[in-house]
C-alpha cells in the first residue's frame, strides 16, 4: 500500500542504531578517541558538571568546558552525539555503506 501511494518516492532503510554502536566499538579505527569519553563538562569520579555551567567540586569552583579536540568525540555532552560523530554517520548514509539497499543516495534518487 506505501508503495502505490508513494510511486515516486525513493525509500531507503538505514538502522542508524547498528551505525552508531559499530561506530562506537571501531571508534579508534574510525579517528575517534575513547568511545565513553565525554567531551563537554567535567565528569571525574562521581562529580559532574554539566556542559557550559559551572559548580563547587571539592571547595573548588569548576566550569563544565569543551575537550580540546571535538572532531575525535563520539559524545558530546554524556546524551547527544558530536557534530563529528553525526557527520560520519550522514556520510555513510549518504555514501551507502549503511542503507539498504547498498547504493549511495545519489543513486538511489534517480528515478529508473
Amino acid at each position: 500500500r506505501l508503495v502505490i501511494s508513494t510511486s515516486m518516492a525513493a525509500i531507503t532503510y538505514v538502522d542508524v542504531y547498528a551505525a552508531k554502536i559499530g561506530m562506537i566499538g571501531n571508534a579508534k579505527t574510525q579517528g575517534f578517541s575513547d568511545p565513553l569519553k565525554v567531551c563537554c563538562g567535567y565528569h571525574v569520579n562521581y562529580d559532574h558538571v554539566w556542559c557550559g555551567t559551572k559548580a563547587l567540586v571539592n571547595g573548588s569552583a569548576v566550569f563544565g568546558a569543551s575537550c580540546e579536540s571535538p572532531s575525535t568525540s563520539i559524545s558530546w555532552d554524556g546524551v547527544h552525539y558530536s557534530q563529528a560523530a553525526n557527520q560520519w554517520v550522514a556520510n555513510h548514509i549518504l555514501n551507502g555503506s549503511l542503507t539498504d539497499p547498498p547504493i549511495p543516495i545519489t543513486q538511489a534518487c534517480q528515478r529508473h
